[in-house]
């Protein structure tokens, strides 16, 4: 499998603060041997969930964002690293895969200037040569019957995401998003505010539902494009659910589920959703922590769901002394997802 960076046994060990009398998920989580075939052995792993990190802010530069996400990974999975493992979740459920080898990307884009037209046009096609790179990785992983958990980066991987999980479905998937914005903007050139866009245009979104939607920051075209399509893609407002109380909470995240549910999905989370989480468009006003948790599980409970991908948090924004924190929420996440997903 090209482009990819293995997560060695070395680097869990590096990670991991052993304590005696305690077990950490580093010392029970699965990475892929040395000598071995990455497939064949996510094939033949018994573990359910691959971990995998995209550590890359190309995505929400290209769309005059401002960059951290690409540290996100790096956060997260240490946090995952030191998960206790006893009978509420088990290290042994997780393949750690490894990274995508953005290196290259990031190298050229770190010479580009995204505000001038012409250079943000070759960002575009950088985060082109990004998602060719993700949907190889994702397909292999959904193939192998195994659920993928996407870490890191913007949320242009969305559409590496469904693009890799359609085809190795051979059909279209659906998605529910939990997030500020649509990320359905128009087909400009590849970006983290049009991942879903392009993935329906292209016929491997099906039906797609926006949890939680800002009305002060979504533009009227986007609105407008989205009210011509409404059979299929469909949302709902913070400010609706929360702030003037028109519709409530665990209602709404049944109506989402009915949308999505009849077909395979993804379940993405942008962390921007969340109020003081560090990220390229971070937020004061927003679910809390707990909302989110409860949201993850909900839809991690369902047979259809096919991946889980957590993005937009960017430790390297947040404060100094606790940019830990973000890799501590992402590792709850993950804990909520496995624990929902799996038998009982």
């Amino acid at each position: 499998m090209e482009n990819l960076v293995r997560f060695k046994q070395s680097d869990l060990a590096k990670i991991t603060n052993f304590r005696n009398g305690e077990v950490k998920f580093g010392e029970k989580m699965y990475v892929v041997p040395k000598d071995e075939d990455v497939s064949n052995f996510i094939l033949n792993c018994e573990a359910k969930y691959v971990i995998l990190g995209i550590p890359e802010d190309v995505g929400i530069r290209a769309n005059l964002g401002r960059p951290g996400a690409e540290s996100a990974w790096k956060s997260a999975i240490q946090s995952i690293a030191n998960i206790q493992h006893n009978r509420f979740c088990k290290g042994n459920s997780i393949l750690v895969l490894g990274q995508v080898d953005v290196s290259q990307e990031i190298e050229k884009a770190s010479t580009l200037n995204e505000n001038d037209p012409e250079e943000r046009k070759k960002l575009f096609k950088i985060v082109e040569q990004i998602d060719k790179e993700v949907s190889h990785i994702i397909f292999s992983i959904v193939k192998a019957g195994k659920i993928p958990i996407i870490i890191g980066g913007g949320h242009n991987n969305a559409y590496g995401n469904i693009k890799g999980t359609a085809l190795a479905k051979s059909k279209p998937i659906s998605a529910v998003n939990f997030d500020a914005h649509s990320d359905f903007r128009i087909l400009e050139g590849r970006h983290s505010g049009n991942g879903f866009s392009y993935a329906y245009e292209e016929g491997f979104l099906k039906n797609y539902f926006v949890f939680g939607l800002h009305e002060s920051y979504t533009s009227k075209s986007v609105l407008d494009s989205l009210k011509k399509i409404s059979d299929r893609v469909r949302y709902n407002t913070y400010d609706e659910i929360k702030i003037r109380q028109e519709k409530r909470f665990y209602q709404e995240m049944t109506n989402a589920l009915e949308h999505v549910k009849y077909d395979s999905f993804g379940l993405e989370i942008d962390l921007d959703s969340v109020p003081n989480i560090a990220s390229s468009a971070m937020t004061l006003s927003g679910f809390s922590v707990e909302e989110l948790r409860i949201f993850v599980n909900h839809f991690g409970a369902h047979k259809n769901v096919a991946y889980l991908h957590i993005c937009e948090g960017a430790p390297s924004l947040g404060e100094e002394k606790n940019n830990h924190l973000i890799g501590k929420l992402i590792g709850y996440l993950v804990t909520d997802f496995i624990k929902a997903n799996s038998p009982k």
